[in-house]
């Protein structure tokens, strides 16, 4: 109970700016349960009137219950259901727009970690679960159970035998329905886990369809989907079990119990305790009490379990202690000119193998530099390093001679761009992939952004030249269309700096030249670095630094470094003998 108070107060702050609409469906709820109060005395006194043959009192008695009754439908709509939804769909929004801000400030190590499917569960279903509780779902069993009360305080008011028993029942399936929902509780737990596997694979099946087909790996893919689908229908069952086993032992309960009260019913009457009449009305209160009452006791139950379970599976991606957050400082650069600097820097993404060991080096402002070695000697390393996607273990990384762990998320991110291999192009358009980056972007910037990136020309000859829709990952483009655009979208964020992580790797010769011819609009007005599976893109380059286990072995031109590094001189014959 102090876990779900807890939750709805936190929940709650989601959903302040919606006050109104809350206290509107609240209203709704208290005059509902009232009038459910009220009902049941009336209908007993209608029943009363007409065993009785008082034909016009039980006219004006119908009349009234009416009125009443139509009241009830008017406020459900009006007062509740409609503030509702304001309420309920606001605080929903607001949950997921905080979510989605946090999941962006989480580690990299922790996003590694875990799959895209928990944090999309998260915040599609937990979020509704959190605000549905609060508003309607929540306070309706609640409108029900209290309004159903009012049927077991009419028979205390009418015989407390019939009271006593209707309590002992309601005492006895109110203990099975707790314990029904504790164990349903824990199923749902590995079940809602179950579910994050099974969303993260069928995002892995949409996004890498090309892969699995191209791999002819259909057949496995689909097997470990399989396996995964019926772990979650098995638990899925599992909780339907527990539902069907506690259903019939209740079901049956209650039979019994409305034998008895029958039993009871006719002793009283019998012993002149009670007319027919009231006996009729006694009865007819066993729904509500012993049906409706039980029924969305169990739902509020249900739905206060699951609500706990989906808010600390939101909250933990709101707290620091469950996925750690990304760290910044608060100092801020007005200007960074593109100079950085590696000064002993020490790093791996497992604590007992390093990538880089005590690496140095200097780069300054509008020189060209490549990188090259074997694949795993932490070339791509310095770039996430660069952009503190991850932290060293030990040295630090200047920018400006600033240490990026002093600087702000805008000092770093917001001048430094990378360009990989294959960059990610979104579901946009052409033009709003490109206005991401700047929200006023103009008709000039935007078309001068790709002639420099040589893009201009593939864009005007499509349809809808920019406002075509490129496809999820920007399917319709091709290797080096999607770099391209990456390119534009870097010089229209104006960063200084610019990372190329092996961008021209995968691409033809003639693809991989208009890259290049890309690359050089951008010399000596931005510092840019090139990660390098061919070395023609780096031959041009002010300086290249060869890797080998973590460490800059050498540096120099192509020209001096062909003449002296073995590792660069075994790199450019495998090259030529391809």
């Amino acid at each position: 109970m102090k876990e779900t108070i807890k939750n709805i107060k936190e929940v709650y702050q989601f959903g302040k700016e919606y006050k109104k609409n809350l206290i509107g469906m609240i209203i709704g709820v208290v005059m509902g349960t009232i009038i459910g109060i009220i009902v049941p005395l009336l209908t007993a006194k209608q029943i009363v009137y007409f065993t009785s043959s008082l034909w016009k009192q039980l006219l004006i008695m119908s009349l009234v219950i009416f009125a009443v009754q139509a009241y009830v439908a008017f406020a459900a709509m009006f007062f509740t259901r409609r503030n509702h939804q304001y309420f309920s769909k606001g605080t929903m929004k607001n949950i997921q727009m905080k979510l989605g801000k946090e999941i962006l400030k989480i580690s990299q190590n922790d996003i590694d970690k875990n799959s895209s499917g928990m944090f999309i569960q998260r915040i599609i279903n937990d979020t509704e679960k959190m605000a549905d509780f609060i508003s309607w779902k929540g306070l309706d069993n609640l409108r029900l159970i209290f309004g159903n009360i009012g049927a077991l305080f009419a028979t205390f008011v009418i015989n407390r035998q019939v009271f006593l028993y209707y309590l002992f029942v309601s005492i006895i399936l109110t203990i099975l329905n707790i314990e029904k929902t504790r164990k349903y509780g824990q199923k749902d737990k590995q079940f809602r886990k179950q579910t994050e596997r099974v969303s993260g694979l069928t995002g892995e099946l949409v996004r890498g369809v090309r892969d699995i087909k191209m791999l002819n790996a259909k057949e496995s893919f689909m097997m470990k989907l399989e396996e995964n689908i019926t772990e979650q229908n098995w638990q899925r069952f599992e909780m339907a079990k527990i539902n069907m086993i506690y259903k019939y032992i209740i079901d049956t309960l209650k039979a019994i119990f409305e034998f008895g009260l029958v039993i009871l019913l006719i002793y009283l009457v019998k012993n002149n305790t009670i007319s027919i009449a009231i006996a009729i009305a006694l009865f007819n209160y066993k729904s509500g009490i012993m049906t409706i009452v039980m029924e969305k006791v169990s739902n509020l139950l249900e739905l206060a379990k699951g609500f706990n379970i989906s808010c600390d599976r939101v909250f933990s991606i709101l707290d620091d202690e469950t996925f750690k957050k990304e760290k910044f400082g608060d100092k801020h650069l007005e200007k960074v000119d593109g100079n950085f600097e590696f000064k002993n820097v020490t790093f791996g993404y497992d604590e007992n193998k390093l990538v880089l060991d005590n690496i140095n080096f200097k780069i300054n402002s509008g020189e060209m530099i490549g990188f090259v070695g074997r694949s795993g000697a932490g070339k791509t390393t310095i770039f996430n390093l660069l952009c503190k996607m991850y932290n060293v273990k030990s040295g630090e990384i200047l920018i400006e001679n600033e240490n990026i762990n002093k600087l702000d998320e805008s000092s770093i991110r917001g001048n430094i761009t990378i360009i990989s291999q294959n960059p990610y192009i979104f579901n946009l358009s052409i033009r709003d992939n490109l206005k991401l980056v700047k929200e006023d972007l103009t008709e000039e910037e935007m078309i001068e952004a790709c002639k420099i990136a040589c893009l201009d020309e593939f864009i005007e000859s499509l349809p809808d030249k920019y406002d075509t829709i490129v496809g999820e990952a920007g399917v319709i483009l091709s290797g080096g269309q999607k770099q391209r655009l990456a390119i534009a979208r870097a010089l229209i964020q104006k960063t200084k700096i610019i990372l190329f992580d092996e961008a021209t790797s995968s691409l033809d010769n003639e693809t991989q030249a208009e890259i290049q011819k890309a690359i050089m609009n951008l010399k000596d007005e931005y510092t840019i670095l090139i990660i390098a599976h061919r070395l023609s893109t780096i031959v041009n380059c002010d300086k290249i630094m060869v890797l080998e286990e973590g460490k800059i072995s050498d540096h120099g031109t192509n020209e001096e470094l062909l003449s002296r590094n073995n590792t660069y001189q075994t790199l450019y014959k495998t090259e030529i003998l391809k």
